[in-house]
């Protein structure tokens, strides 16, 4: 039986299409400073996001990059529901994900929904500013993305 997030008979849906307005290019500024790119796989099911961001403050640099969609295993009929992603890093790590976009609101939560680790940031209403901030037990730090190109 097909879900509402569907993607069997009527491609991807309209939940992951709402993640259209990453794509581009990105400069990141603030306490978190580089370039952040958003490009669809062929097929529309995957977003792929290249990451180039340094905290120079805490003297961090991390690039990597971050498969974005919905989860569908060897044999499974249906996707699940949530919009996950995982995080490959040149530092070794690999980050889980969900995705969440209600309105202008994109929360990114660590792990599973309702993390206390998460990214909140809210588009301008033109789509050319992402200002938020990435939240952790004991840390966290704010940006704003802007966007310099639209692929």
């Amino acid at each position: 039986m097909a879900t509402e997030h569907s993607t069997s008979k009527t491609g991807p849906d309209a939940e992951l299409r709402a993640l259209d307005r990453l794509v581009g290019t990105w400069r990141v500024s603030g306490e978190a400073q580089g370039e952040i790119s958003f490009s669809w796989l062929d097929g529309g099911y995957f977003l792929v996001q290249d990451v180039d961001i340094a905290q120079p403050k805490v003297g961090v640099h991390v690039k990597g990059i971050e498969v974005i969609g919905r989860i569908k295993p060897f044999g499974a009929e249906e996707p699940e529901a949530e919009i996950r992603s995982r995080f490959y890093s040149n530092t070794g790590d690999t980050l889980d994900y969900v995705y969440e976009l209600s309105g202008d609101t994109l929360t990114i939560w660590g792990g599973e929904k309702g993390s206390p680790a998460y990214f909140r940031g809210e588009f301008s209403a033109d789509g050319s500013t992402l200002a938020g901030g990435w939240v952790w037990p004991g840390g966290g730090y704010t940006s704003t993305a802007t966007r310099v190109v639209v692929d």
